[in-house]
């Protein structure tokens, strides 16, 4: 006799289950993820084999081009920035607006002098995107603004940490002035940015 073969039957798996938990995983690491500032200039830190992480908060940063141009980056903390600002408004006498304070807790960094620095912040966020200061932040032996920059965060709030991001090509002498700056404040603490390197096989 013929074997009487069992219909089959197909198998539906409900997928709506699996659907909503990616979306909510995939929602969760939107608006959890901590998108890297780009930089105001193209700057090629020197390497390293330290594995060291910069802290996530209070972190304030200095970079310094290959033509030893400083640029200065602040704190994320918009009220404490403004606290920043004025103060340095204080000590060279420039009086900022509220639409100018406003700003200054938008902009990434701070590339210009304090005495054009109300300009910048006039500009539009595209513009301010785009321009590319031909001095940066003075520091030299006599105009040290950037290092009353880092004086100032400091008198606002003491915990503040400070990375400097130097370029491989950045001449020494323009890095010996930031160190020696930084020791006139006796700030003997701070982060070197290095590119990772791979450790060398023993």
């Amino acid at each position: 006799m013929a074997r009487v073969k069992p219909k089959r039957h197909g198998i539906v798996t409900d997928m709506t289950a699996m659907c909503d938990v990616a979306f909510l995983l995939l929602t969760f690491f939107i608006l959890t993820t901590q998108f890297k500032k780009p930089d105001v200039e193209q700057i090629q830190p020197p390497s390293s084999i330290s594995e060291k992480l910069l802290p996530d908060a209070s972190l304030m940063t200095v970079d310094v081009t290959p033509e030893g141009k400083f640029y200065f980056e602040p704190v994320e903390n918009a009220s404490e920035r403004i606290k920043i600002l004025n103060a340095m408004g204080k000590k060279y006498g420039v009086s900022f607006t509220d639409e100018e304070k406003s700003a200054f807790t938008r902009i990434s960094s701070v590339g210009v002098p304090i005495s054009q620095l109300k300009s910048f912040l006039d500009l539009s966020e595209d513009e301010q995107k785009n321009y590319k200061s031909p001095v940066g932040v003075p520091l030299g032996d006599t105009k040290k603004e950037l290092i009353d920059w880092i004086e100032q965060s400091l008198l606002v709030n003491n915990q503040y940490k400070l990375a400097i991001k130097g370029d491989v090509n950045t001449k020494y002498p323009r890095m010996k002035n930031l160190f020696e700056g930084l020791r006139d404040i006796d700030l003997l603490t701070f982060w070197l940015i290095t590119s990772q390197e791979t450790k060398p096989e023993q």
